[in-house]
């Protein structure tokens, strides 16, 4: 069978559907294009707020990570605010109020279970809004189980929510849990 073609090239069908081929093939790359950008401006997010809030709320993450390998219940004490109303979500369950999350997560599971600890943390969003602050991360968490002595990882994504009273900023919810991603 032969194959007919106009005076552009096209076959004769395509000419005739009334289509401008050159500007739509244009289009379709340019879709392509960014279809393929939208995962990296997502995954790039930036800190939004004022940079002394940003740096403030940084800090804490920093305290609440040598806090986590280091079980410092001073420094942990220093970190949270002390109230009924905070609150700690995790695979394991939830608590509720400073002395439960200090309690249950801290002294039982990450003094408890684990001999030692290391928790590293990439891709840190801090956004800020009045005197409400809230952050978003991925980690990794390298332990040795207490009993046997052996080494676990965890991969996991979490997010902090912090409010500021008296020019402090204070942490007031932890919700994480497993990351699905693939990690860096």
């Amino acid at each position: 069978m032969r194959r007919i073609e106009s005076k552009k090239g096209l076959p004769a069908h395509c000419e005739n559907v009334g289509i401008d081929w050159a500007r739509a093939v244009v289009t379709c790359i340019l879709l392509a294009a960014i279809l393929c950008l939208i995962p990296a401006c997502a995954a790039a997010q930036k800190d939004t707020g004022p940079g002394r809030d940003i740096a403030a709320i940084h800090h804490l993450i920093e305290q609440y990570a040598k806090a986590v390998d280091t079980v410092d219940l001073n420094l942990l004490s220093q970190i949270w605010f002390h109230s009924p109303e905070v609150s700690f979500i995790y695979p394991l369950g939830e608590e509720h109020g400073f002395d439960a999350i200090e309690q249950q997560v801290f002294q039982n599971i990450m003094g408890g279970m684990f001999s030692a600890r290391d928790l590293e943390m990439h891709g840190v969003a801090i956004h800020v809004s009045g005197n409400t602050g809230w952050s978003e991360f991925h980690w990794i968490f390298h332990a040795t189980m207490r009993q046997e002595g052996s080494a676990v990882t965890t991969h996991g994504v979490e997010t902090q929510v912090y409010r500021r009273e008296s020019g402090k900023w204070r942490l007031v919810h932890v919700h994480y849990s497993e990351d699905r991603q693939s990690v860096p």
